[in-house]
């Protein structure tokens, strides 16, 4: 298993992937059609794919995790928001989404990236240190699932907004 930065030859294994992985997700309504895939891409063409990494076995793409600025009270910050990870259904629970959280992470404190915020699952992403944090919102989203993780100094306080390409259809 190797973890790295996506190359151009990567972009639609890592469109699939992301595809099939939210596919039917248990978020998603009934028979939606999944739109993470589209968000990676809108993105990658915005330039704002700050960090995308996949993970291949001997074969494939078997995971990918991507990583974008946000605005904290509407400015530019230092903290950059996790999401989507992806990881192929016969690849998941073994360690692969660990893995690469824990990669992506090592390199954003390396390029002095304050912290990070995700929309999830608390019970899998608190053993990587998200918490909900009070004075750290996301309109609209119940605080539970709206976690944060500093990787320097504090947390700070204010309104999350994330990049256009999550709310384009």
């Amino acid at each position: 298993m190797e973890i790295r930065a996506e190359k151009v030859s990567d972009i639609e294994n890592i469109t699939a992937l992301t595809y099939r992985t939210f596919e039917n997700h248990p978020h998603h309504e009934p028979g939606a059609k999944p739109t993470e895939h589209l968000i990676v891409n809108r993105l990658r063409e915005a330039n704002m794919l700050a960090l995308s990494l996949v993970c291949e076995d001997e074969n494939n793409i078997i995971g990918h995790i991507a990583f974008s600025p946000i605005l904290i009270n509407g400015k530019q910050s230092t903290w950059y928001g996790l999401g989507p990870l992806s990881v192929t259904s016969e690849h998941q629970g073994k360690g692969i989404g660990s893995a690469l959280i824990r990669f992506g992470l090592s390199q954003l404190k390396a390029q002095d990236i304050e912290g990070v915020v995700l929309l999830g699952e608390p019970q899998y992403y608190a053993r990587f240190g998200f918490e909900s944090q009070p004075n750290l919102t996301l309109a609209g989203v119940p605080a539970e699932y709206f976690m944060a993780k500093a990787l320097a100094n504090n947390i700070p306080k204010g309104e999350v907004g994330y990049h256009s390409a999550f709310f384009e259809s």
